[in-house]
């Protein structure tokens, strides 16, 4: 036994000084992470995403628009894809963690055979027909040794912290969504109610032209124009009609309903609630954003698949065992002489792979390469799109100031055109000319109004689904779970990876 341990002990040194010849340690990863703070978004380690997520759109007092949310979040089949996807990943997890541990089974055979009388088995057995049966149990254990099925295990830990965010991210797109959609559809009604206001103004001016033609006082040709400006009218109303009808399928199919659920649905823009918006909201709010939070745990996962390539350099240690019965002839299975059991330590590292582990290891540190490139565009991505909806929001405002004060003006010019041609003073083209100043403007001012709670929309979304002030440092560190083995929060992002022994 001395002897057996020293052999053990010489061959599993000689093994890991070959090992540590070729691990690949000039690999490295070639790009880093954006640094936050010169980008104005506060740096934490990856925090496991909740399921919850915040009611955002209550704010704006609408409960159908809640309803039809909370519709989209329940049946939206992308959302069910995604809950499937972060289910698979547990799977994966939990079966990546078994692996980790020792493993156990059970086995009981029987045969019957006859045995040959030219072989290896002596008489009285060779020549003869009988039954043989086997009851043992059989356990086996990798020892890990140089780190690889932890690294393993953290990576899966990674993944489903991953798929965690991506239904957090899809259940903040998916309500912004929804919520620009209804609101998509009230701009259109009130687009077609607009039109119907100057639908009722052409008419009753058609009918004064009537009078003015009856009393010699217009032509046929003031009427002709009156009569053509009616039909252009329910032309518009009716195209406005026609994206009502199809924005309706639309929010229907989004929520997980049939194209003509919603029918019957009308928004009321002027209903609508508009949330106080702090002054100025900061940018720290990006690092709860889901997509940002999806991309920095899969930088992890790649740093521990890093790690995992990089302990296939090293030996790899196997406990084999087994115990139980064996005999020939059922009637002695059970007797203490078909006792039998062994115990099988193995040492394996392939030496000469054809580079196949070197190409793992470059594969891998690809990966993190591919991994921090994505996680850089993500953030760069999610300040622009903050910081695009924060400008967006302020030149709105700016607008609706100046085209309150523009429709104003206008509707004073139709007013007083329209007089003066009731009074013979004008003709019907100054009505026409400030009739379409006025039918502008009204438009505009749907449009504002409705480009306000898109670009509002927008902006949660872009902040990780509130716009509430984030949580501060220390609660956000006490509910976050990091799968790195410190589970204190860092304030740096991803580097490059290192050697995991």
């Amino acid at each position: 036994m001395p002897h057996f341990r020293l052999l053990a002990t010489a061959v599993l040194a000689t093994l890991v000084s070959l090992a540590g010849c070729s691990t690949g340690q000039d690999i490295q990863p070639r790009l880093t992470a954006l640094d936050a703070k010169t980008l104005g978004v506060q740096a934490t380690e990856p925090a496991a995403v909740g399921q919850d997520l915040t009611p955002w759109w209550e704010a704006y007092g609408d409960a159908r628009l809640s309803v039809l949310v909370q519709q989209a979040l329940a049946g939206n089949p992308n959302m069910q894809a995604a809950a499937a996807r972060l289910q698979r990943a547990a799977a994966q997890e939990r079966l990546t963690r078994g692996a980790d541990m020792p493993q156990l089974e059970a086995s009981a055979e029987l045969s019957r055979q006859r045995f040959t009388e030219h072989g290896l088995v002596p008489p009285p057995l060779a020549g003869s027909v009988r039954n043989t049966g086997t009851l043992q149990l059989a356990g086996s254990w990798e020892l890990d040794l140089f780190g690889k099925q932890r690294a393993e295990v953290q990576a899966s830990i990674g993944q489903t912290r991953a798929s965690e965010a991506d239904v957090q991210a899809a259940r903040v797109l998916l309500s912004s969504q929804v919520a620009r959609s209804y609101v998509a559809l009230g701009r259109l009604q009130a687009q077609a109610e607009v039109l119907q206001r100057t639908l009722a103004q052409r008419d009753d001016v058609l009918k004064l032209i009537r009078q003015r033609v009856q009393a010699g006082l217009d032509t046929s040709v003031e009427l002709r124009q009156g009569q053509g400006a009616l039909p252009d009218a329910r032309l518009q109303i009716e195209a406005l009609n026609e994206q009502i009808m199809l924005t309706r399928h639309a929010l229907a199919v989004l929520t997980g309903q049939a194209p003509n659920a919603l029918d019957t649905l009308d928004v009321k823009l002027d209903a609508m609630q508009q949330p106080a918006l702090p002054p100025a909201v900061p940018m720290d709010l990006l690092a709860r954003r889901a997509d940002v939070m999806a991309a920095r745990w899969r930088v992890e996962v790649s740093r521990y698949d890093i790690k995992a390539a990089r302990a296939l350099f090293y030996p790899n240690i196997d406990l084999v065992g087994y115990a139980g019965h064996n005999a020939i002839g059922l009637d002695r299975l059970l007797k203490p002489g078909s006792w039998q059991w062994g115990l099988m330590p193995a040492i394996h590292l392939p030496l000469f792979d054809g580079d196949r582990r070197l190409a793992n290891l470059q594969g891998r540190v690809a990966e993190e390469d591919v991994a921090v490139a994505n996680y850089n565009q993500t953030v760069l991505q999610a300040v622009q799109e903050s910081v695009d909806q924060l400008g967006s929001l302020q030149a709105i405002a700016r607008q609706q100031a100046e085209q309150r004060s523009a429709q104003g003006h206008t509707e004073a010019a139709y007013a007083l055109a329209t007089e003066r041609y009731r009074a013979g003073l004008g003709n019907y083209l100054h009505v026409l000319a400030a009739e379409t100043a006025v039918l502008n403007q009204r438009r505009q001012a749907v449009d504002l109004q409705a480009r306000t709670f898109d670009t509002q929309f927008s902006l949660v979304r872009a902040l990780g689904g509130s716009l509430q002030p984030a949580a501060t440092a220390s609660t956000a560190s006490t509910a976050s779970t990091s799968p790195s083995e410190a589970q204190t929060p860092s304030q740096t992002l991803p580097q490059k990876s290192g050697d995991p022994a």
